[in-house]
């Protein structure tokens, strides 16, 4: 297959995401009625209803993770091939991370009090950014995806005390220590 089919799939993923989302009833957009391209405030009720916001950074490492464990496991299928997988795994979290389960979970964690799940636009960005990040890490020397990776990481942890490994740890288990840390207590 050509590379238009397996980016008509993954767009197909991204629709049926969107669908789902509306199916949830999560808003299109920031129930504000405004489209911000970048929402800074985390503790704010436009995070994660924006085209982008700090956790826009955890999706780009989702894609840089996604290529390097696709191409480990399956090195012979076609890149193509690796992206329809990636957005299928990216579709499949966001969709669970906006069930009413996972989003009390999130509730639980110090910095998201008051999340009500991502609107569609966020979301349907936050599997841009995944896509983004798959295509640096396919395109980019390792020792510089890398960096980047952690960069993103360690900068958005002084940012704002919260990151993609923190948010993996939490949704597993919340640590008072990192819920002190995260809250400046």
């Amino acid at each position: 297959m050509n590379s238009r089919v397996y980016m008509l799939g993954a767009g197909a993923l991204v629709a049926v995401q969107a669908l789902v989302l509306y199916l949830f009833g999560q808003p299109a957009i920031c129930e504000c009625g405004i489209v911000k391209v970048w929402e800074g405030v985390v503790l704010s009720p436009g995070n994660s209803q924006h085209l982008t916001d700090w956790y826009t950074f955890s999706h780009i490492i989702h894609g840089i993770l996604f290529y390097a464990i696709l191409t480990y496991f399956f090195p012979k299928i076609s890149v193509w091939a690796r992206l329809l997988m990636a957005t299928g795994i990216e579709v499949a979290w966001e969709i669970a991370e906006n069930t009413p389960t996972v989003i009390n979970h999130y509730r639980e964690q110090a910095l998201a009090l008051g999340y009500t799940g991502d609107s569609i636009l966020n979301s349907i960005s936050d599997s841009i950014a995944m896509v983004t990040g798959f295509f640096i890490a396919h395109r980019f020397a390792v020792w510089v995806v890398i960096a980047l990776a952690l960069f993103l990481e360690l900068w958005v942890a002084y940012e704002i005390r919260d990151n993609l490994t923190l948010n993996i740890i939490n949704l597993i288990h919340v640590f008072d220590g990192i819920s002190a840390w995260q809250t400046g207590a």
